[in-house]
């Protein structure tokens, strides 16, 4: 492995290790159960949004008004179709054999067939796809979720889904794209092309008048739920909560759910046309 590649290694190691010790001096006694650490979550929330309005949004927004929507949709497929590889080795994990074997096929098929990924033969043939990652993989045996945090650059966040990350970035094929400007030139485009995405959801939102941090951290948590489903503890498959996550406590005013493309995590949608 080169220097490079270890200072990368680091750097996120440093970046998760850092975010418990800083959370912990940010609870307070009238902390939300769910959110104990939302003094601090909301300082890492804005600066994310900072860097967002700075250079995330401007460079989206330059990124779809001059590249065609054609070549938009393959760049998201491309990418859709490395992400299936992984989810198809967390479907295995978590037993869901058919899922697994439907996440393989499409990569299989979209690579050889689909000029690796550009186009989605897959789902013209009604392969479904079955996002999954370690996050989910975790919560499906039965770890709980733990306290929500928000991680900077990287934004909506559990303890769970932030103690997988690590494993993640290991299972994902661009870490492991040789030579290293070209890793660094598709991490770039990803991260223009999921924002360019979700630039007419994130109008939406900043046009509404709500709790902006309140409505994503609710939204998530419950689309994380959503994705992990029924959960295995021990040989029981189901629980006195038929076997999911608990629910989120209801709050007063509590935003409704977000759709899922506001809240980070799962590779972008394709563009629209």
């Amino acid at each position: 492995m080169n220097q490079a590649n270890e200072v990368r290694r680091w750097g996120r190691t440093l970046l998760l290790a850092a975010i418990l010790p800083l959370a912990g001096c940010a609870t307070g006694p009238n902390a939300n159960p769910r959110d104990p650490f939302e003094p601090f979550n909301r300082g890492v929330s804005d600066f994310n949004e900072n860097i967002d309005a700075v250079v995330l949004k401007p460079s989206a927004t330059f990124y779809r008004e001059k590249v065609p929507p054609l070549v938009r949709t393959g760049v998201s497929n491309f990418f859709s179709n490395l992400g299936d590889a992984w989810s198809a080795v967390n479907a295995a994990l978590q037993l869901k054999l058919g899922h697994a074997a439907e996440n393989w096929m499409r990569f299989s098929f979209n690579t050889v067939f689909g000029f690796a990924g550009v186009l989605d033969i897959a789902s013209e043939m009604n392969i479904e796809r079955h996002r999954e990652d370690f996050g989910q993989t975790l919560g499906h045996w039965g770890v709980p979720a733990g306290p929500y945090v928000v991680l900077p650059l990287l934004g909506p966040s559990t303890l769970r889904d932030s103690i997988a990350l690590p494993v993640d970035w290991q299972g994902d094929p661009l870490t492991h794209i040789n030579p290293e400007v070209t890793r660094d030139g598709l991490y770039v485009l990803r991260v223009v092309d999921v924002r360019s995405n979700l630039l007419r959801a994130s109008d939406v939102l900043e046009g509404a008048a709500l709790d902006r941090y309140s409505f994503l951290r609710d939204s998530y948590l419950q689309r994380r739920r959503a994705d992990i489903g029924p959960v295995r503890i021990g040989s029981d498959r189901e629980s006195e909560n038929d076997g999911r996550e608990p629910e989120l406590e209801s709050e007063p005013n509590q935003a409704p759910a977000a759709p899922a493309g506001l809240a980070p995590a799962a590779p972008a949608p394709a563009p629209s046309r």
